[in-house]
C-alpha cells in the first residue's frame, strides 16, 4: 500500500523563483544549499527545504521552461520527503494498552519498542518517528549518508534533524555512497542490538534508497573491501540495480531477510521508501526484512553473465559454496510486516499535478524507465522529435512515421515494465494541438563505464540526449527550430555519482553552443565525463546543484515543449 499527501498551500507570489541552477564556483563554495533555501525562506515565511510550490500564477508564458523544469522537479522531490509521509503513515495510540498504528493496523506494544534505520531519507524519518514514539522508543540506531547531518543543518532543515538528547544513535558513513569502515560501524551496532529482543519487543525498521551501502555486513570470511571491489565491477560492467543487490545479498548477514531473521521472535514492522523500479521489497536496500526471491544460483548466473565467476576472491567463493541452494522460505517471515510510504510514482503524480496547474498538457511515460542509458536518451530524442513535428504541423508526413516506428523499435528493445509505447502514442495524438507539453518520467539508467572521467547516470543521460538533439537537428531544423525544448534529469537523492551535482539539462542548442567554447561533447562521453562536460560549459550552467535532499525515489525526468516566440 502507497501513502498519498497533500501538497502545501499556495504561494501568491508574481515573483520568479531563482531556483537552483548553479556555477562550480558556488557549488564548491556551498552556496547552493543556501541559495535554494533562502529563497524558500523568502517567499513562504518557512524553511522547509523541498517543500511543494504551486505557482499557478506562473503561466507559461511569463517563466523560462528551465525555470519550469527545476520548479516541477523540486514539486515531485519535495512530495516524498520522509517526515510528512511517516507521519501520515505512523501512529501511536496511547491509553491502558498503547499501540502502534501502521496504516490503521494496529500492532500491541507489550514490552519495549526499540528503531533501526538506514538510508539516505532515514534521518527525517527517524526524527519523524521519534516525535510520534514518544517515551516509547527505548533505543534507536541509524545509519545515514556521510555529512548529511551538517547538510541538513546549513540547509535551515530543522524538521530532519534529531532533537537534543534523543534515543536515537546516528552512523555516518558511505561516502560517495560506497560502503566504507564507518557504514560498517553502523551495521555492526545494529546486528548487535537486533539479536536480543524478545517475542514481546517491537522493532521498527526504516528503509530508504541507499540503505544497501549503509548496512555492509560481508559474511565471515569476505572483507568488506573484497565486497566494495567486486560491486564496482559489476557496476562498471553494466549490471542493474537490481543484479546488484541480487549479489550484494549472497554475500551480506543483514541483507536479503538477514537482519529480520536475526530479530526473531519479536515484531518487526518496516516503513520502506521506494528507490527501485516497481518496489520489490527483497530488492530496496537489498531486502533486509523481506525474504529473498534469489537463489546462490542468480547470483552464480549474474557473475556468469559479466565474466567474473572465475575470478573471485577464495573468501567470496568458500561463502558461495556453502550457501543454501534455495531461498529461505516466506513462512519464516511471519514476525514480519513491510510496508511501503513512498515511490517514484508519487513524486511523478505530484509533478504531473503541477505542471498542469502551469498549463501544460501534461502525461507521465513511465515509473519504471530503465536500460542503458543510450538507448533510453535516443528513446527522449525520438520522443522530442515527435513532439516538435506535432507542434509544427508535420506530424503526419513521413518524418512522423518514421520516428513513430523509431519509439516503437526503442521501447521492444529497452522492455521497459509496463509500458505501452503504442498506447501512449495514441494518448499522445489526442493532446490538444498547440498546448505546451509536459513529459514526466523515472527510474533508473544504466551506464556502462568506459572511461576514467567524473559523472553520473543523469548527466551523462541529459549530455546523450543534447547531443542526439543536436544531430536531429542538422537534419531536421525546421521542426526542431519552431519549438523551444528543455530536458531535465536529476536524482531526487540530490547526488548523481560522486559528483557534488543532482543532474543536469540540455536542450537543442547545448551541444552547438558547448562547441563555440572548444567542449566537444563526444570526446567527454567517451571518457565518462560529463560533469566535467557540464562544470566547465557556461560555468557549469547547465547543472542542476541540490545538495542531499533528504529523500530517495530514484530519477526523475522531465521533456517540456512549447511553440518558440521567435
Amino acid at each position: 500500500m502507497i501513502n498519498t499527501l497533500q501538497c502545501c498551500g499556495s504561494i501568491r507570489t508574481k515573483r520568479t523563483l531563482d531556483l537552483c541552477v548553479l556555477s562550480e564556483e558556488e557549488a564548491e563554495a556551498g552556496l547552493a544549499l543556501k541559495r535554494i533555501y533562502s529563497v524558500e525562506r523568502e517567499l513562504t515565511g518557512r524553511s522547509g527545504g523541498f517543500g511543494c510550490l504551486r505557482t499557478h500564477q506562473c503561466r507559461p508564458g511569463t517563466m523560462s521552461l528551465r525555470e519550469h523544469a527545476l520548479s516541477l522537479f523540486r514539486s515531485a522531490v519535495g512530495t516524498v520527503r520522509p517526515a510528512p509521509m511517516l507521519k501520515r503513515a505512523l501512529k501511536l495510540q496511547g491509553g491502558g494498552c498503547p499501540q502502534l498504528l501502521v496504516n490503521s493496523r494496529a500492532f500491541l506494544l507489550k514490552r519495549d519498542l526499540y528503531l533501526v534505520g538506514f538510508g539516505k531519507a532515514v534521518l527525517g524519518m527517524a526524527a519523524a518517528a521519534e516525535e510520534i514514539l514518544g517515551d516509547h522508543l527505548i533505543r534507536g540506531i541509524i545509519s545515514v549518508p556521510l555529512g548529511i547531518q551538517e547538510s541538513l543543518q546549513q540547509a535551515g532543515m530543522q524538521e530532519m534533524l534529531l532533537k537534543p538528547h534523543s534515543r536515537i544513535q546516528v552512523f555516518e558513513g558511505a561516502r560517495n555512497n560506497l560502503p566504507d569502515s564507518e557504514a560498517l560501524k553502523g551495521a555492526n551496532a545494529i546486528r548487535e542490538l537486533v539479536v536480543g529482543l524478545s517475542a514481546d519487543d517491537l522493532l521498527l525498521v526504516l528503509i530508504s534508497g541507499g540503505g544497501s551501502a549503509l548496512l555492509p555486513a560481508p559474511i565471515p570470511p569476505i572483507l568488506l573491501e573484497e565486497k566494495e571491489q567486486l560491486t564496482k565491477v559489476l557496476a562498471s560492467r553494466g549490471a542493474a540495480i537490481q543484479e546488484l543487490n541480487t549479489v550484494r545479498k549472497m554475500l551480506s548477514l543483514l541483507k536479503g531477510g538477514g537482519l529480520a531473521r536475526l530479530a526473531y521472535p519479536a515484531q518487526v514492522v518496516s516503513l520502506i521508501l521506494s528507490d527501485v523500479i516497481g518496489d520489490p521489497l527483497d530488492i530496496i536496500a537489498s531486502g533486509p526484512t523481506a525474504a529473498s526471491s534469489h537463489s546462490v544460483q542468480d547470483c552464480l548466473q549474474i557473475l556468469t553473465k559479466y565474466n567474473l565467476l572465475h575470478s573471485l576472491p577464495r573468501s567470496v567463493e568458500t561463502v558461495l559454496s556453502s550457501s543454501p541452494t534455495k531461498p529461505t522460505a516466506a513462512e519464516h517471515y511471519s514476525h514480519v510486516c513491510n510496508v511501503i510510504i513512498g515511490s517514484n510514482t508519487l513524486a511523478l503524480a505530484e509533478a504531473k499535478r503541477q505542471a498542469e496547474g502551469l498549463g501544460y498538457a501534461t502525461l507521465i511515460l513511465s515509473a519504471a524507465v530503465c536500460g542503458d542509458v543510450g538507448c533510453v536518451a535516443e528513446l527522449y530524442c525520438q520522443l522530442i522529435r515527435l513532439l516538435c513535428l506535432r507542434l509544427a504541423g508535420l506530424v503526419e508526413g513521413a518524418q512522423g512515421t518514421e520516428v513513430r516506428g523509431n519509439l516503437l523499435q526503442l521501447a521492444a528493445e529497452l522492455d521497459i515494465p509496463g509500458l505501452n509505447m503504442a498506447e501512449f502514442l495514441r494518448t499522445l495524438q489526442g493532446l490538444e494541438p498547440q498546448k505546451p507539453v509536459c513529459i514526466l518520467a523515472g527510474g533508473e539508467t544504466t551506464v556502462q563505464l568506459q572511461g576514467t572521467g567524473k559523472g553520473g547516470r543523469n548527466q551523462e543521460l541529459a549530455l546523450r540526449v543534447g547531443l542526439g538533439l543536436h544531430r536531429a537537428r542538422r537534419v531536421e531544423a525546421s521542426s526542431l527550430g519552431s519549438c523551444d525544448v528543455i530536458f531535465l534529469s536529476g536524482g531526487t537523492d540530490g547526488q548523481d555519482g560522486p559528483t557534488e551535482a543532482a543532474g543536469a539539462f540540455c536542450s537543442p542548442e547545448l551541444v552547438a553552443e558547448a562547441l563555440q567554447e572548444g567542449l566537444d561533447a563526444e570526446t567527454f562521453l567517451s571518457n565518462n565525463d560529463s560533469y566535467a562536460f557540464f562544470s566547465r560549459f557556461q560555468r557549469g550552467h547547465h547543472l542542476l546543484v541540490t545538495g542531499l535532499t533528504g529523500t530517495n525515489v530514484m530519477d526523475v525526468q522531465l521533456i517540456l515543449i512549447r511553440a518558440t516566440d521567435r
